[in-house]
């Protein structure tokens, strides 16, 4: 009878390419990294770290962003994703120290031509998560243990974490990395991006207040360190104790060995 266990991956990660990277916030040291995953399949994922300052001087601000085609180059006002990017640039920025880790993982990582498949039953009344279900897809296949690698490959091992994504938390803690805090990353909702941000509360757990929405309110991407509120995450136990009932699972669930 043969073995049908499962291959199990074996990742190696590096460091390919580093540049310095002037943008309208300030000066980034820019590194590209390859991860190689092979369990009889062989594949490489990529990722860019934009880094400033010292990270060894305390915990650092870490925003990990997903690639968004739409919200980053085209500015639509559906999802706020262009706009987080901003914010955690900006907030890096006023600090002097932190960094921005951004993954390819278009669409919650079913790929940019689902996404606008998606965004078709959006306009038939679907909510943001109801038309990957209606394509035969999950909710979200983004995988962040590749960001976790980049960080202990950079020597980091305590963070800030700029993020309401309730599954960020989950992959940092499982490879080992503490999130002293949380702290928001959330811009004013618009009277097109609240139906998105809510579902994205409700049925996703991310931790947003979604402030009120007008006409006034379409872009609002300045952060202001003093107005914002960070929340310590604590121990695994601990912050699955704050997710509501139904995103309550076990950490085990979302972990993957990080090598």
């Amino acid at each position: 009878m043969k073995n049908s266990s499962p291959v199990p991956v074996v990742y190696s990660i590096r460091q390919v390419v580093s540049i310095r990277l002037p943008t309208r916030w300030g000066l980034f040291q820019t590194f590209g990294f390859e991860r190689e995953a092979v369990n009889g399949i062989r594949r490489i994922e990529t990722a860019l770290a934009f880094v400033m300052g010292n990270l060894s001087d305390g915990p650092p601000l870490l925003r990990i962003h997903s690639q968004c085609f739409t919200g980053e180059i085209l500015g639509p006002l559906r999802c706020d994703c262009g706009d987080q990017f901003e914010v955690a640039m900006q907030a890096i920025a006023k600090e002097g120290r932190g960094l921005v880790i951004y993954e390819y993982q278009e669409g919650r990582g079913i790929g940019l031509m689902a996404k606008l498949r998606a965004y078709a039953l959006l306009d038939t009344g679907l909510d943001t998560v109801e038309p990957n279900h209606a394509l035969g897809l999950g909710a979200d296949y983004r995988d962040f243990s590749l960001s976790a690698a980049i960080l202990h490959h950079l020597g980091i091992s305590r963070v800030r974490l700029l993020s309401h994504n309730p599954n960020k938390i989950r992959a940092l803690l499982t490879a080992g990395i503490s999130i002293v805090a949380q702290v928001p990353c959330e811009v004013t909702p618009n009277s097109h991006s609240l139906p998105y941000l809510s579902i994205n509360k409700e049925k996703t757990g991310h931790t947003l207040s979604l402030g009120s929405a007008g006409p006034g309110s379409d872009r609002n991407t300045q952060w202001d360190p003093a107005s914002t509120q960070t929340n310590h995450v604590g121990s695994e136990d601990e912050f699955e104790g704050h997710l509501p009932a139904s995103r309550r699972v076990s950490i085990a669930d979302f972990a993957e060995e990080v090598q």
